[in-house]
């Protein structure tokens, strides 16, 4: 039903009327070329230069200045806002007056779109501008844009900064906030950047299944659903690692897949239920030399956006710069907490915990004992970018065990700015070992655990099959985001978080 009409949205109306009365289709279907940016406007324009003598541009229309037969506005298209001067008698060099009389001054709505063409110039106050000869109405607007002010100083002021209004209408937020436009241009760089990197070593990019009959790669609840045909559960994907290497069985070198994944699990500054990882499997590499690939390739990501090492984050000034520091799990622990928890049996680590005052509950077995107590005491004293390695094999279902230190396997996750960002194995290739693995999981899964991973025995299978030494990697492309641009919820790095529905009355 539709919706009770404001006073705007009315006259708005009305005036769409009125341009059909007078023979203007306010949604024409023919196409309206254009030749011109406004950014290549403004970085380019020289006074005389020939190439800026007739110019096609296309975009809103963000403001009206009337002064009699002569006005100025201003249009906005993808790059930009430039001025654009109108004279009725050049504009309509014939007797009739309408497109400038009547359309353009009365019936013309701040937020339509309309196509020019004419020339560059400079005002007599040093401001480029275009001097408009024709002009066409592309579509039209039914609804008010939010009133944007600019004080004195600079500042922006406007009516559309509450965040859950931004994140539900993310259409507008990028109409009235050009600088949200630049997060997201600065997102596809990073993806870009990191692209050519890899494919530059001859990695393949490859896509997956997001709907799995069995999830797995990671320990997480995931979303579940029918497939009706099949008659059978399918799960959406919570990560795609044991579908790349069963592609490393099948005998590719290196493959990659930034993918969408899902996860069941709470929504907070630094969780979607939908969220963008990498992931990287290279075969005869291990967890030490994918280590120095994630510090060169982030390196690099760096550099591409900021044209530095160096990236701002709130308060913080991060170093990308190689190497990054490293701790292994144990070490950081006690670094931050003065217990050393290396030799720790389960009750043990129980009692470390109560000490530490971190909760933890029957379902827990080793691995997550040792993971909140990190969780509580080390994560967030951890700004610059820290490699944590070496992890208990309790943690680590997929990963191989480590060459020298029982007990531990070959792990790391880098974590900057006090979230882990990204996670790494030397791959378990062992089909006994991984069995056992799994089969322990589902023995956490009987004692309640949610997350814990299930026995895939296809995935089984291709290990039986051989696949070489392989270093694994997953890189949490929202929360790189984050970093790389400044942000401090991953809603503002989401075009479309997922939200509560919209309260309708």
């Amino acid at each position: 039903m539709q919706k009770h009409l404001s006073e705007q949205e009315i006259i708005r109306r009305e005036n769409l009327q009125k341009l059909l009365d007078l023979g203007i289709d306010p949604f024409p279907s023919d196409t309206f070329e254009v030749n011109m940016k406004v950014d290549k406007i403004k970085e380019g324009y020289k006074e005389g230069d020939e190439q800026f003598a007739n110019v096609s541009l296309a975009g809103r229309l963000m403001s009206k200045r009337i002064m009699g037969k002569a006005s100025f506005a201003e249009i906005m298209d993808s790059t930009g806002r430039i001025q654009i001067y109108l004279n009725r008698d050049e504009l309509c060099p014939d007797e009739d007056k309408t497109l400038y009389n009547d359309v353009f001054k009365k019936l013309m709505d701040l937020g339509d779109f309309i196509g020019i063409t004419g020339h560059v110039f400079i005002t007599q106050v040093g401001e480029i501008s275009v001097h408009v000869s024709s002009m066409k109405l592309l579509s039209k607007t039914l609804r008010p844009l939010p009133v944007v002010k600019t004080d004195a100083d600079g500042n922006v002021h406007d009516a559309f900064t509450d965040p859950e209004q931004r994140y539900r209408m993310r259409y507008v937020d990028l109409i009235v906030n050009p600088q949200v436009r630049k997060v997201f241009e600065q997102r596809t760089k990073m993806y870009n950047s990191m692209r050519e990197y890899l494919n530059e070593k001859g990695y393949l990019e490859v896509e997956t299944p997001v709907l799995q009959p069995l999830y797995g790669g990671a320990a997480a609840r995931p979303f579940k659903t029918h497939h009706n045909t099949l008659d059978m559960a399918l799960y959406m994907r919570i990560a795609n690692e044991l579908y790349l290497k069963r592609l490393i069985v099948g005998g590719y070198d290196g493959v990659y897949e930034f993918s969408k994944d899902f996860r069941n699990e709470g929504m907070s500054r630094f969780h979607n239920p939908e969220f963008t990882q990498i992931e990287l499997y290279v075969a005869y590499k291990d967890y030490a030399w994918m280590m120095r690939l994630v510090e060169e390739m982030v390196e690099k990501v760096a550099l591409d956006l900021h044209g530095t090492t160096e990236v701002q984050v709130g308060e913080n000034v991060l170093n990308f710069k190689a190497p990054w520091k490293r701790y292994t799990m144990y070490e950081a622990i006690q670094e931050f907490t003065g217990v050393d928890i290396s030799e720790m049996d389960e009750d043990q680590l129980r009692a470390a915990a109560a000490s530490l005052k971190v909760h933890v509950d029957n379902t827990m077995g080793k691995g997550k004992i040792i993971d909140e107590i990190f969780g509580e005491h080390v994560e967030h004293k951890l700004i610059q970018p820290t490699f944590i390695t070496d992890y208990p094999v309790e943690m680590s279902p997929l990963a191989k065990k480590h060459k020298t230190k029982a007990g531990l396997v070959e792990r790391f996750e880098a974590i900057c700015n006090a979230k882990e960002i990204c996670n790494s194995f030397s791959e378990l290739n062992d089909p006994i070992d991984q069995r056992e693995r799994f089969e322990s999981q589902l023995e956490l899964g009987k004692r309640g655990d949610e997350e814990a991973m299930m026995l895939d025995e296809d995935f089984l299978r291709s290990l039986e099959y051989g696949m070489p030494p392989t270093a694994g990697l997953g890189i949490g492309m929202d929360r790189l985001a984050m970093i790389m641009t400044n942000q401090n919820s991953i809603q503002d790095v989401l075009f479309f978080p997922q939200m509560k529905p919209e309260k309708t009355s």
